[in-house]
């Protein structure tokens, strides 16, 4: 696979090697054009033509993350954050007193706070204990599939779980998580923010009932955007909790006030998207992800990962190289003193992301191997 690395395209590499796409990225530069276009658009022509482009993008949201699942537009919805959509599924989702959802003790707060607040309804929170990335490191690392399947009950409704752990990087087996509550008939929800736009997420062979992501870590798109998929099984089950105009067919005729709320994913999007960021979005998602494939950004992802692995020479840092299934984009470092020496990092113009207790490296496909062996050089 031949893959455009043009600075063009990127501007950020012009000035810095940017490999903390785990954090807030930079923005894919035709991306950040059109969203200063449709800016604009509104500046001198207010709404004449708002209706039609404000549809159209919308729908190419849907249709180039679509492909990018492998699933339909009707599964797909444009949120703000990966916490409104796991939120609409908690407050939604027809919980009785006694029921319990499964999760890990680090989950990201996105995936935590909203089944937390379903205590009040009852519900169980149950969390996985932490395993740690090798012996003696008390850092978040990885949950065990065995503890798992031992808290499983017949009243177990819900695992959410993070396709890729924000801190150590650890990636869930997704092929057997969804095979586990296929079995179970249990509901399988995903917050796929550390993985969605580098590594290959496939929700229906996969068996994920509902799946969240933020827009401007991998998916290289702007802050305050995101994609939400569910599964039409999954959609059924959800109560709305959030209802405007949009959520209803009748859509722009206003003074319609039957029930009518669409039964695809666009019931999700209740209110006024914000369009040039939902189109900046879309550019980014169907020039760059849709274009050549989740698997093979990802198998570029881990060949940097390991030019950089295999320059790297001090012996006081310690790389956390998970198994084949359990790698992901975010390749974390333990060590003394990794404050200064993120510092120096970024002094070098090369960002990778601080996060607690670890030094994560997170280059995306569009990184060089003359960026990776920097790093190393700089690190060692």
């Amino acid at each position: 696979m031949q893959f455009d690395k043009s600075t063009t395209l990127f501007p950020a590499s012009q000035d810095m090697s940017f490999l903390g796409h785990c954090s807030i990225s930079p923005l894919y530069g035709p991306a950040a054009d059109l969203a200063v276009e449709l800016i604009r658009e509104q500046q001198y022509r207010a709404g004449l033509h708002f209706v039609a482009t404000y549809l159209e993008q919308l729908e190419q949201l849907k249709i180039h993350t679509a492909t990018l699942l492998r699933t339909q537009p009707e599964h797909i919805a444009a949120v703000k954050n990966t916490s409104e959509a796991i939120s609409m599924i908690a407050n939604g989702y027809p919980f009785e007193p006694g029921d319990e959802v499964i999760s890990y003790v680090h989950e990201y707060p996105a995936n935590h706070y909203p089944w937390r607040l379903q205590e009040r309804r009852g519900v169980k929170l149950k969390l996985l204990s932490n395993v740690p990335a090798r012996p003696g490191l008390s850092l978040p690392g990885a949950w065990s599939m065995a503890e798992l399947e031992s808290l499983l009950t017949p009243r177990t409704r819900i695992i959410a779980l993070s396709h890729v752990q924000f801190t150590s990087g650890y990636a869930a087996d997704l092929r057997a998580l969804g095979q586990l509550c296929r079995e179970r008939g249990i509901d399988l929800v995903i917050d796929a923010a550390q993985s969605l736009g580098s590594m290959p997420i496939f929700p229906e062979e996969m068996n994920i009932a509902a799946l969240a992501s933020a827009g401007w870590k991998w998916l290289l798109g702007p802050f305050g955007t995101g994609v939400f998929y569910t599964s039409a099984l999954f959609r059924d089950k959800l109560a709305p909790v959030q209802i405007g105009a949009e959520t209803m067919q009748q859509g722009f005729d206003y003074l319609d006030h039957n029930w009518h709320p669409h039964t695809s994913a666009k019931r999700f999007e209740y209110s006024s998207s914000p369009i040039s960021l939902v189109a900046a979005l879309a550019k980014a998602i169907g020039e760059v992800h849709a274009h050549y494939g989740a698997e093979a950004i990802f198998q570029e992802i881990l060949r940097l990962q390991d030019v950089f692995l295999d320059a790297l020479d001090n012996p006081h840092l310690e790389p956390l190289v998970f198994e084949a299934p359990h790698r992901s984009g975010i390749l974390s470092i333990v060590g003394p003193d990794l404050k200064a020496l993120n510092q120096g990092l970024l002094d070098a113009k090369i960002a990778c992301a601080l996060r607690s207790g670890f030094l994560r490296v997170a280059p995306h496909f569009y990184n060089t191997d003359e960026e990776m062996l920097r790093l190393a050089e700089a690190l060692s």
